[in-house]
């Protein structure tokens, strides 16, 4: 998603794709991280006859389609074949997330708040510095070039992953209708973790909705920003991911519902801080800080309190949680861009005030 935004910026050999071809392309990929969270990642937990049965087996399956996909984009010359290569990008990007409750799922109860902030503290930061990284290869390379890296990077991490991974059986035997018919149990069995989910994915599609549509405003006046430097914003978002960690250790003691107060508040104030210093690139700066950091408070602290609800279910409560959050994503994305073609910067602003609104109004009305 974020080798899309470098992309985004005009360039002479887009395929000569109009504004509102690039606006899809965002929320192309990140409806297909939901398609991924929700159907594909569940296959690599089910016993299925003579498809997959190890976990490790489905992991490889999925890099190759992930590798096949990122090089069709690079060799395309349609915006319709980028458009269904994006489909695939979407959808096989969540492997990471296989990672989350395989770390909540090996560490000791009082250290699993700790190691599921590193794992999402490394996540959170290979995502933002992929900005810095693109955007400097795009402005000397090109786009094309970018993607090929890209699938080159993922043929590495395949071979490293299945060399270190080890063959973990699944814990849940059955077919995969069972399967999908599981996840609905644990929906209505857990109200907390529908709560949960709805305040986290609305806050991550405040967030995107900034990601998706900066690239935009900086490349207009006053700014006129080149590609490398929007994509060297993406370290200022680092300084937030690696909080992950720090607030990991803290979500007992200060408890899940002050943090989402505390990380409500922090992502209402960036979004001023975008209003206030829109042209500015301290105001930018600042605000890009302050939602990463209050986005750590609200994603940690309710990611790392649904496992303790079943912890021999922690990957079909992850799969819950992550699909309703790149919902909230998506939808984040699509709303974004559908306001800056309509009011602009103002427009996105409203949509992350609006969302993060709803995500407080949750909090405060829900008591636990």
């Amino acid at each position: 998603m974020f080798l899309a935004g470098r992309a985004l910026t005009p360039r002479p050999d887009w395929l000569l794709c109009r504004p509102e071809h690039k606006a899809v392309i965002k929320p192309v990929i990140a409806h297909e991280q939901v398609t991924g969270e929700l159907f594909v990642i569940e296959i690599g937990l089910c016993e299925l006859r003579q498809v997959v049965t190890f976990l490790y087996d489905f992991i490889g399956v999925i890099f190759l389609v992930l590798i096949f996909s990122l090089l069709t984009i690079a060799l395309a010359h349609n915006i319709h074949v980028i458009l269904v290569a994006s489909f695939l990008t979407g959808a096989c990007s969540m492997i990471p997330q296989i990672f989350i409750p395989m770390a909540a799922q090996f560490s000791r109860p009082e250290h699993k708040g700790r190691n599921v902030g590193i794992v999402l503290s490394g996540l959170l930061t290979g995502i933002l510095a992929s900005r810095v990284v693109s955007g400097f290869v795009g402005e000397l390379f090109g786009w094309r070039e970018m993607y090929y890296i890209a699938a080159g990077m993922m043929f590495v991490c395949a071979v490293v992953v299945l060399k270190v991974l080890p063959n973990i059986q699944t814990n849940f035997r059955g077919k995969y209708s069972d399967l999908m018919k599981s996840l609905l149990a644990l929906v209505k069995e857990f109200p907390q973790l529908r709560i949960y989910s709805i305040r986290a994915a609305l806050n991550f599609g405040s967030l995107l909705a900034m990601w998706s549509c900066l690239a935009f405003k900086m490349g207009q006046a006053p700014f006129f920003a080149n590609s490398d430097v929007i994509g060297m914003l993406g370290l200022c978002g680092v300084a937030g991911a690696l909080t992950a960690s720090f607030v990991g250790r803290y979500v007992k003691r200060v408890g899940v519902r002050r943090f989402n107060f505390i990380g409500c508040g922090l992502i209402l104030l960036s979004w001023l801080l975008f209003f206030v210093g829109e042209n500015t690139y301290a105001g930018i700066i600042a605000g890009i800080i302050m939602i990463d950091i209050g986005m750590q408070c609200i994603q940690l602290s309710n990611q790392t309190s649904i496992f303790e609800l079943n912890p021999r279910a922690s990957n079909r409560i992850n799969t819950i949680f992550m699909t309703t959050y790149f919902i909230g994503g998506s939808m984040g994305t699509f709303l974004a861009g559908s306001f800056w073609q309509l009011y602009g910067w103002h427009g996105v602003i409203g949509i992350g005030v609006l969302l993060t609104g709803i995500s407080l109004l949750i909090t405060i009305f829900f008591k636990k």
